[in-house]
């Protein structure tokens, strides 16, 4: 699934993203879920996957070891927390050392 969400409105948005764990609570399948949204990466992956710039390679495959489906109120869990805190530091390195690249 290639960013299905991102046009939505914050509150379809939500819906939709529980609507996808209750079905993945019910078949187990596995998806790949494509999003530049952190907090959505995090509430809907196991592992989450940080990819670089362009040539896209992979950074790290982080697991999130929170209890599956993950549910909205466990943004606030210091697991989630840091695992948010992990996304955007390797995003925010990333970025960084491109815009080097590009200088």
């Amino acid at each position: 699934m290639d960013e299905p969400f991102s046009a939505l409105d914050a509150q379809t948005r939500a819906a939709m993203q529980e609507a996808l764990l209750a079905i993945w609570s019910e078949f187990r399948a596995t998806v790949v879920f494509v999003t530049h949204d952190i907090y959505e990466a995090i509430l809907l992956g196991d592992p989450v996957v940080v990819m670089s710039r362009a040539p896209g390679r992979i950074l790290e495959a982080m697991p999130v070891r929170l209890p599956r489906p993950c549910l909205a109120e466990m943004q606030f869990d210091p697991v989630f927390i840091e695992a948010k805190r992990r996304c955007f530091a390797l995003i925010r390195t990333e970025g960084m050392q491109g815009a080097g690249r590009q200088a």
